[in-house]
């Protein structure tokens, strides 16, 4: 069952705000206690502690502290080795993780999108046309005196296509913006489009078609 449909019990840490499935197994989703109440993952089916709070209920508000350096009670353990004096063991203050409200509130669907995302941005490799390869740009100034600048046509490959994974994450941004009406996404979207047939100049370097931009009417 999804965990996003998964109905829990008030006196299950399901319910709790404060609990998040990430990951799922036999016993069903499972996730993360944000105080660290139980450690690891567990499933929602697990009985609530005295720190529960319900889904609607607001956060905590946490007092903001500097972190400080200060000396060891008085009660602290002494340590001490063969021929030096005693001195206190200073405690070790663990500071505690700041995560964002936004992060807090995804469900597992839209925490796991977005990992999807970021492996797509760090593992997608577009291969150059092997007529390309190893080949470089030259750009000439009319003046004979002043020195060409050349690029490699890789390089200029890489910063093309940084530039077509933003434009399509600004159409799902569009696309999902629940401020704008459906005419004004409509006209955005076409902004986007003109870029796409503006780029298709560099569809010569690509080597698989489907890397390809494509513009109005399907040309390219």
């Amino acid at each position: 069952m999804d965990a996003g449909e998964r109905r829990y019990g008030p006196k299950e840490c399901g319910s709790c705000r404060l609990w998040r499935p990430i990951l799922e197994d036999a016993r069903g989703p499972i996730g993360p206690c944000r105080l660290g109440v139980r450690m690891g993952d567990f499933p929602g089916t697990a009985p609530v502690c005295e720190r529960y709070l319900a889904r609607d209920a607001a956060l905590p508000k946490q007092p903001a502290t500097a972190p400080s350096r200060r000396p060891a009670p008085a009660s602290s353990p002494l340590v001490r080795r063969p021929g030096t004096e005693p001195r206190a063991v200073e405690s070790v203050r663990v500071p505690e993780l700041d995560i964002p409200e936004e992060i807090l509130s995804m469900t597992r669907e839209e925490f796991a999108e977005a990992i999807r995302e970021v492996l797509r941005e760090e593992s997608q490799h577009v291969a150059l046309a092997p007529k390309w390869e190893g080949a470089t740009m030259v750009l000439k100034p009319r003046d004979p005196q002043l020195q060409p600048k050349e690029l490699p046509l890789d390089q200029l490959l890489h910063k093309v296509v940084m530039i077509r994974d933003r434009l399509r994450v600004l159409e799902q941004k569009i696309n999902g913006h629940d401020k704008l009406s459906d005419a004004e996404k409509i006209d955005m979207q076409s902004y986007v489009t003109k870029c796409y047939g503006s780029l298709t100049t560099f569809n010569i370097l690509f080597r698989d078609e489907r890397d390809r931009f494509v513009g109005e009417k399907g040309a390219s």
